[in-house]
């Protein structure tokens, strides 16, 4: 990650506050986005993260680890004969943000405002398929619960494109073509307001470099389940694609920081 990159994404937090879905302009003046995790891939490796979810049917051991820091990066590899436990599906992620050892990890809770903002880089080998491929979700901690917000790569219309979706209600908060931005680092904040019913928000930006792909939000909209909200990375995909699109790849992440707008 070069110094003019990290610039580029520090320069996007400047002023955002009073630009966050939700908040009424007198209290988005008052309130200011308070930086609570900025990990190192090369100084906390997979410490960043509350857990990992590497392989967890043990279907490729030879290959591991699928997940690891490697210089000021996080890959995540991904071949075509993993499994996950549900067999119809691959699954390489880490979830929530952690600061330190032991149990001290950031809990996103019921009217709280979230940013996480982070570069990553999308190989033209991992491509939108026609059945889910999700690179970054929202959940509840635990087994069996939904996703509340997902980010995907998905095939329209024969189009490859990378989306972020409101999952519970299927609202699509915005979509952009996704193979101009194949095999460059981009930009990404999201930002969450945690609210249950129509008490929460969301925003999505994209960026190639200077340039502002995509800014989309959404108010009024159901962004908890129950406990916390918390976010995972990696690639999670479905088998069930029919455009042929499914080979080895690999997605990184970098800079990653996570914001509470107090």
């Amino acid at each position: 990650m070069s110094t003019t990159r990290r610039n580029l994404l520090g320069a996007a937090l400047g002023g955002a506050a009073a630009a966050t879905v939700g908040l009424p302009a007198s209290t988005a003046h008052a309130a200011s986005w308070q930086l609570k995790w900025s990990p190192s891939a090369s100084g906390d490796g997979l410490g960043a993260f509350e857990t990992i979810e590497d392989d967890r049917a043990d279907s490729h051991t030879s290959a591991a680890p699928h997940i690891y820091a490697t210089g000021d990066n996080w890959r995540f590899n991904m071949h075509t004969v993993d499994r996950d436990t549900s067999t119809d599906r691959q699954r390489h992620e880490v979830t929530g943000l952690r600061n330190g050892s032991g149990g001290n990890y950031l809990k996103w809770t019921e009217g709280q405002t979230w940013r996480v903002t982070y570069s990553m880089y999308i190989p033209s080998s991992l491509k939108a398929t026609t059945s889910f491929t999700h690179i970054m979700q929202m959940k509840q901690p635990g087994t069996g619960s939904s996703p509340v917000v997902v980010q995907s790569l998905r095939r329209v219309n024969g189009v490859q494109t990378i989306e972020l979706k409101q999952f519970t209600d299927d609202i699509l908060i915005g979509r952009t073509d996704l193979e101009p931005l194949h095999d460059r680092w981009i930009d990404v904040d999201f930002q969450i307001k945690v609210g249950n019913g129509s008490a929460g928000s969301l925003r999505w930006i994209l960026k190639n470099g200077s340039t502002t792909v995509i800014d989309k939000s959404r108010t009024g909209i159901d962004t908890f389940l129950a406990d916390r909200v918390r976010p995972k990375w990696g690639i999670y995909r479905s088998l069930g694609d029919t455009s042929g699109s499914l080979q080895n790849c690999y997605l990184l992440l970098s800079n990653m920081r996570g914001y509470q707008l107090l």
